[in-house]
């Protein structure tokens, strides 16, 4: 039967499968530690086993994504997270207690995480596989039943997890959708109960907005420009190789990338240097035909870093190494650009892809007021050996995470929240700050006695209005 609140969405082309995972929600929500372990077992066979190759090749269909990077940041990552929620669940799901207070003699009290209900996760392009089963893992740790819409940029990843997903669960617990923009757009007008979406800043505002209608509860994970701060005490050539891996690394798709690089003017020439050998070393003097080097993943995105390259160009602002372009192939040569004008747009949009600007400072203070003057990023990175330095960075930048003479692996430590602040996210994820996010924390009290409140129902006469204070003073 249809309840009269859910009759508004009956021409919405995926009411019928909302409304499966809406009666089945509750089921799902008293499932068992031991059923919901069972169908972490189950997705974690089907990736590190069953559909492993398949998944290495879905990658370089869409992406030329190199076979180590496939396991380590899309494998290793969801594996690694199935591992880890086993190995926390049951703790997480106990109730936990807490103390009462004198005021409330007689009661005992605890929260509980409870499901949130039905939920929707959009997830991105760059990291098809790893951003989706992700969040998904935390979805089920914590009870819930699943609509997912992966991005349609990556057609052979959103067709093999589609597969997967109708392999490993019933409908009426965990769908995938695929589709355009339009199906995202379908599916935001349903009346979830939280929404977890990875993507850009613009996205999130439009997911965020839709959510509204509903007061659904959402995860943002979003992105923005990580900077990266190398003062002059830093190991540079330490600095370079890590900056080159984290930077190039899926071709620059990556939320958590170095987006462009504040260092001491004193140590630039130098850093230079550094890159351009470790660049050497990584993908050959020729990155066109390394086999560790992957692609972008659309011609819409080659052209808009296509536009950014051009238009740096324009401002005169020297390329160190890289520019090369091929349309065809969808690929832009590992680059290092530095004498950028301000207005250069490189220096104003996120560029998630293999461009790395640099800029330089006299003092810390001015990169600190530099980085402050922008929205606050995803990641921050500083590489320094003085630890008063690394002290007033993070005292005086905000930003979701940050590495001390590294970069990008903080999102692989599943201790860590992971997540943004304003224009880059709301919300965390992982492990349990995943688990987290798809639950509602309960609070309940337990009255075992008299309490002494009832001492102060009504009627309020004057002996109250003593107790009434009284409690004020020393309760």
């Amino acid at each position: 039967m249809i309840h009269s609140e859910m009759t508004d969405y009956r021409d919405n082309p995926y009411f019928n499968l909302f409304s499966k995972q809406k009666a089945n929600q509750y089921t799902i929500g008293k499932s068992t530690y031991n059923q919901r372990i069972k169908k972490l077992n189950v997705l974690q066979r089907a990736v590190e086993v069953t559909y492993r190759e398949h998944i290495k090749e879905a990658l370089q269909k869409d992406l030329s994504k190199p076979v180590v990077e496939t396991e380590l940041s899309e494998i290793y990552q969801i594996v690694g997270d199935i591992k880890f929620t086993k190995t926390y669940l049951h703790q997480w799901m106990r109730k936990q207690k807490v103390k009462t207070p004198l005021s409330m003699l007689g009661a005992s009290s605890y929260y509980l995480y409870e499901s949130k209900g039905v939920c929707l996760i959009i997830s991105p392009w760059n990291f098809p596989f790893n951003l989706t089963f992700g969040p998904l893992v935390s979805a089920i740790a914590a009870g819930n039943t699943v609509i997912i819409k992966p991005s349609e940029m990556t057609p052979h990843s959103s067709a093999l997890m589609a597969k997967i997903i109708a392999d490993v669960f019933k409908e009426d617990e965990v769908a995938l959708v695929e589709g355009e923009v339009e199906a995202s757009t379908q599916l935001l007008k349903l009346p979830f109960n939280h929404i977890f979406f990875t993507g850009s800043p613009n996205v999130g505002k439009i997911i965020m907005s839709a959510a509204t209608k509903h007061l659904t509860s959402v995860t943002l994970e979003l992105g923005g420009k990580s900077p990266t701060i190398i003062d002059k005490t830093a190991n540079i050539d330490m600095a370079a190789k890590k900056i080159v891996w984290g930077k190039y690394l899926n071709a620059g798709q990556i939320c958590v990338a170095p987006d462009y690089v504040l260092i001491d003017e004193s140590i630039e020439t130098d850093f230079i240097n550094a890159c351009k050998k470790w660049i050497k070393k990584f993908y050959s003097e020729q990155p066109e035909n390394s086999r560790s080097f992957a692609r972008i993943v659309t011609d819409k995105h080659f052209n808009r870093l296509k536009s950014h390259i051009e238009n740096a160009k324009s401002l005169n602002a020297k390329f160190e190494v890289g520019g090369e372009l091929d349309a065809e192939s969808k690929y832009i040569a590992p680059t290092l650009v530095s004498h950028l004008k301000e207005d250069a747009t490189l220096l104003q949009d996120e560029i998630f892809g293999p461009i790395l600007p640099i800029v330089t400072y006299k003092n810390l203070n001015e990169a600190i007021s530099y980085i402050n003057a922008k929205e606050r990023p995803l990641a921050l990175y500083i590489y320094s050996k003085s630890k008063s330095n690394i002290k007033k960075v993070i005292a005086h930048t905000r930003a979701g995470g940050t590495c001390i003479n590294n970069n990008v692996i903080h999102y692989a430590n599943h201790n860590l929240p992971f997540g943004g602040t304003n224009n880059s996210g709301i919300g965390k994820s992982h492990g349990f700050f995943g688990f987290e996010a798809f639950s509602n924390k309960r609070a309940i009290v337990k009255q075992h006695t008299f309490g002494i409140s009832e001492y102060l129902f009504p009627p309020y006469e004057s002996v109250k209005e003593k107790l009434a204070r009284l409690t004020v003073k020393w309760f």
